[in-house]
């Protein structure tokens, strides 16, 4: 059997952490994922709203990288949930329980890795893996002698 969901979206709010009674940390959030045709009577294209719960290291990063307006890939398995409200009434929910998450654009420019989210902590200088703007000191230089044939 296979379950495997990869979602890209913008995260409608703050990811909201909380702790289980034994003390695992639990991360929701919701993504806006755009669908890839436009509809025949609009022609815009209409949006899903995926909510996600993402547990322990997984629910604590995505609470301290991720905020509202960012860009995720999230990566997990969709799971069902039946319950029931208050009137009574059986309710099904889906959700992605995540495995990994992503980050699906850049680095703020304003130096905030968390997206406009001030949270203080010793990886406050957080630094994407690809961020190699112009200038940067990204451990690559030119070769010196490149003759510009290729050794095969």
């Amino acid at each position: 059997m296979l379950n495997h969901i990869v979602i890209m979206g913008r995260l409608t709010r703050d990811p909201e952490l909380r702790h289980t009674q034994a003390g695992t940390a639990v991360a929701s959030f919701t993504v806006a994922v755009d669908r890839d045709f436009k509809d025949k009577e609009t022609g815009e294209r209409k949006t899903d709203f995926i909510d996600c719960v993402a547990w322990r290291s997984t629910g604590e990063f995505v609470d301290k990288y991720f905020a509202k307006g960012r860009m995720a890939v999230v990566e997990g398995r969709l799971q069902l949930r039946d319950w029931t409200d208050k009137e009574g009434n059986k309710r099904r929910s889906a959700e992605v329980l995540v495995s990994s998450v992503y980050f699906g654009d850049s680095k703020p420019k304003d130096g905030d890795s968390a997206g406009g989210k001030a949270k203080a902590g010793k990886d406050d200088d957080f630094q994407l893996p690809g961020d190699f703007g112009a200038g940067s000191d990204n451990g690559f230089a030119d070769l010196a002698d490149d003759d510009g044939d290729l050794p095969f």
